[in-house]
Parts: structure tokens; sequence; C-alpha cells
């Protein structure tokens, strides 16, 4: 049984393309692509399931067309419209050295201060418009912007989703 702590979110299917059981998928990280994994996972009726990948290919930067295997008939992928796609965390750690991830893996992951061992919040989304990409968290009663730099990350427990940061004095003071 596949379990939460085991995976990350890196996008959702969208809708059928075409008869022959292809999907759209809207990706924020393309991991997939860049690893052997051989499977994605999707949530279904709140149960984690491994699809093996038939195919794939990119429409765009952010989207692409994926055939899973025995899934053959548009009726088939029209059932699996809507639900969100996981990437197996284990992948993650084995490639760690040789796979560069964008910002965007990283929302969902819990920020901590090294310093004090002060919880700072949760990335919710990335900010990637400007040339220095920023973290966007929430502490459950403010939101912080924390410049996404290695600079700045002591270290990073994928399993856990837990980023350990060393922060400037003062960036928190401004709250938005």
């Amino acid at each position: 049984m596949i379990k939460e702590n085991e995976i990350v979110k890196i996008g959702k299917l969208i809708k059928p393309h075409g008869i022959k059981g292809e999907i759209s998928f809207a990706f924020s990280n393309d991991i997939f692509d860049r690893t052997d994994c051989p499977y994605l996972i999707c949530k279904i009726d709140g149960i984690f399931v491994p699809f093996f990948l038939d195919e794939y290919r990119f429409k765009c930067s952010e989207t692409a067309l994926v055939k899973f295997k025995n899934i053959d008939k548009e009726s088939m992928a029209q059932q699996l419209s809507g639900s969100e796609v996981y990437f197996p965390l284990k992948y993650f750690r084995e490639n760690e050295q040789e796979t560069a991830f964008s910002w965007d893996f990283f929302i969902g992951f819990t920020i901590i201060e090294c310093g004090s061992g002060r919880m700072i919040g949760d990335i919710e989304a990335i900010d990637d418009k400007t040339i220095n990409s920023l973290f966007l968290v929430n502490d459950g009663d403010n939101d912080h912007i924390i410049p996404a730099t290695e600079d700045f990350i002591e270290e990073i427990d994928a399993e856990k989703k837990i980023i350990y940061m060393n922060l400037p004095d003062g960036l928190l003071e401004c709250d938005y």
C-alpha cells in the first residue's frame, strides 16, 4: 500500500485526448521525464494507485499527453480525469545526486529555521516570475516570502518533506 509520506504531488490529469486512452497531464514538475521510474501514482477514491507509463509526449512546458498501460479507451481515460498525480519519493532519493528538481517540487514542504528550530510554515506556492524564485510560505496566520536559494538551504529531508534553512536576521519581520 502506498502511503502519503512516500510520494510528492507533481500534477493533475485533465481530460482524455483522442480515443485510444491518452490523457492530458498538467504537471508542476517534469521529474517523471528525468528518472527511470516506470509509473506515476494517481489518487483514486482516496487510495494511491500506481499506473505504469506506456508512453508520453510533451505538448508544452507544463502539459504532456500520457498513455498508461491497460488504459486503451477514451472512456477509461475519462475515469482518470481530475485525478491528482504523484511521484514516488524513493526514486527522488535514488537519483538525488543526478537529478535537478524545479522549485515546484518543494510545494507542500515545511520550512524550519536551523538556528532556532522554529517552524516557519508550509510552502504553498513558488513565485518564479522574477530572476530570483521565491517560496510563498504560510504559517497559519501570516504569509512570508522567502528567497528560494541554495545559499539559505542547509538540509532537505525529502521523506519528511522538510527544508531546513538558515535565514538572515530580519527576513521574516516583513509579513505579506
